[in-house]
Order: structure tokens, then sequence, then C-alpha cells
């Protein structure tokens, strides 16, 4: 009798001993499929607010370009404005100063695009590429040669200078009408 309890005891012990172990590891399981579910919707809420400041900083963006646009219009449509931002060589004739003032909102038009995202530096090349077809606009790009030299070198800003200069130099270098095919763009 007493061997029966002994081996019915060691079974109930078996027994609850597995019992406990499958409960240890359905409950670690569980902590786990929890854990990973609540770092799933952490990193979910944090993409979307990643999205969120990005849009936000996009909307600015957009509305600080506006205001610039604005402020510039402004400015060449009334030569006594364009005289509170005209840092370009006095001895320019006023007409091409603001003519510089219209290149130079061409140019940031395509640095903000660029800047967004929604171009990319190739393709910023190949429309900067046209405009330096303009006497105009190559004229500018020198006059505005000191304003650039004050930017930080390590701005996005500079180094889109630096590419240009170096479109410039290319288009002046080149041996070919074929202008659309001067220079390497860059690959971003």
């Amino acid at each position: 009798m007493a061997t029966r309890k002994y081996s019915a005891w060691r079974v109930g012990s078996a027994a609850l001993s597995l019992l406990l172990a499958t409960a240890t590891m359905t409950l670690a399981a569980r902590q786990r499929r929890l854990e990973a579910a609540r770092l799933a919707e952490q990193r979910l809420e944090e993409r979307r607010l990643e999205l969120e400041e990005l849009a936000i900083r996009r909307k600015a963006l957009a509305h600080q370009q506006r205001m610039q646009w604005e402020l510039l219009a402004r400015a060449i449509d009334d030569p006594s404005l364009a005289e509170v931002i005209d840092t370009y060589d006095k001895t320019i004739p006023a007409e091409r100063r603001r003519q510089f003032l219209y290149a130079n909102a061409w140019y940031v038009h395509l640095y903000h695009l660029y800047q967004a995202g929604l171009l990319e530096r190739e393709v910023l090349y190949r429309h900067l590429r046209e405009f330096f077809q303009s006497p105009v606009f190559r004229e500018y790009w020198e006059a505005s040669r000191q304003m650039r030299a004050s930017l930080n070198e390590s701005s996005v800003e500079a180094q889109l200078g630096h590419m240009v200069d170096g479109l410039v130099k290319d288009l002046d270098d080149a041996d070919t009408d074929e202008w659309w095919v001067v220079g390497n763009p860059p690959t971003d």
C-alpha cells in the first residue's frame, strides 16, 4: 500500500511539476508576446510621430517659401523696397539688380524643392544647367559670390553652391553647343 501511495505521490508530483512548468512557459510566452506587441505599438507610435513632425516641417517650409516669395515679389515690384535687401554692387543698374532678385527667387525655389525632398539632387542639377544658359542668371551667380562665401561650409546650401560652381565651370569649359549633356549630375 505504501508503494502505491508513493507511486501515486510521484506521479502526482511529476504531473504537478509538469503543470507548473507548462504554466510558467505559457506565462513567459504570453509575457514575450505582450512585450513584442508593446514594442511594435511603440515603434508605430514613434513612426507616426516622425511622420507628423515631417509633415509639420514641410508645411512650415512651404509657408516660409510663400512668405519669402511674397516679400521678394514686393521688392521686385517696388524699387524702394528692393533697397532693403539689395546687397548687390550699386554700380550694377537697378533693372539688372531687380533681375538678380528674380534669379535668386528661382534659385531659392529650386533649393527649397530639394530641401523638401520633392526634387532629387540630379534633377536640381539638370534644372540649374538649363537656368545657366541665361546670361542674366550667370551674372546673378557671379554677383552673389560674396553672399555664398559667408555660408557655413558644412551647410547643404554651401555644398549646393559648390556643386553649382562646378557646373558653371563645366559649362564654361565645354567645347560643345549641347549644354544639356555638360557636366556630371550628382546622384543622391
